[in-house]
């Protein structure tokens, strides 16, 4: 049955659209399916060229960690933090399986990039984001001085660095954070996309599944 809903879901997501952002809002609830019955990530990583570190090739990165969080069973959102033409931290969201509300992959990276640094102070870096940071990441990428923040795919219900509000553009803020979006936004908006289909897909097949079987027990 998962073999049957995955393929299904795969044909209708090749020529998905994805240029209005990602709204995760319908989709809430369903990370409770149990993940050991979550089908492997249908696509492959990325692999940059190193002749040119710009922005797409550090996003890049970040998508190849979003693909480790689905092979975790985690929504599929990647980061990575450079500094210096160099990446000081890879990061991907770890909520399910630390049971950490927190574990964001933007504040990990953060965590991991201060300490490589030995400052929590990070002027000067980049955070590469494959979707647009929630308002517990947008404030913890103002805290930590980051320079800049890039991110794929916008949120206009819940980022906080463009989609639903500018948070970096408060005046009274002690720190001026540059922010760019929409760095491979389509390959990290079909990404999410699908993981979210698909949740919703075996959570509708388990369902009708208990349904049967209470069905059949009367």
């Amino acid at each position: 049955m998962i073999l049957l809903v995955n393929i299904k879901i795969m044909e209708n997501f090749k020529n998905c659209e994805t240029s209005a952002g990602f709204d995760d809002s319908e989709y809430s609830g369903l990370l409770s399916a149990p993940r050991k019955s979550f089908p492997e990530c249908p696509f492959e990583p990325m692999r940059p060229s190193y002749l040119n570190r710009g922005d797409e090739f550090f996003m890049k990165l970040a998508y190849n960690q979003a693909l480790k969080a689905w092979s975790c069973g985690e929504v599929p959102i990647g980061a990575v933090i450079e500094l210096g033409g160099e990446v000081v931290a890879q990061a991907h969201n770890s909520v399910e399986s630390s049971r950490d509300p927190t574990a964001h992959a933007e504040i990990i990276a953060i965590t991991q990039a201060a300490a490589k640094c030995e400052d929590w102070r990070l002027s000067g870096a980049t955070l590469y984001v494959t979707k647009e940071p929630c308002p517990m990441c947008a404030g913890a990428c103002v805290m930590s001085r980051l320079k800049r923040v890039v991110y794929a795919v916008s949120d206009p219900k819940m980022g906080f660095l463009g989609g639903a509000m500018k948070f970096h553009d408060l005046p009274t803020l002690n720190h001026s954070l540059i922010v760019h979006s929409g760095v491979l936004e389509e390959d990290c908006t079909r990404l999410l996309k699908t993981f979210f289909s698909l949740k919703r897909a075996i959570s509708k097949s388990a369902k009708d599944s208990s349904s049967r079987n209470g069905a059949e027990k009367r």
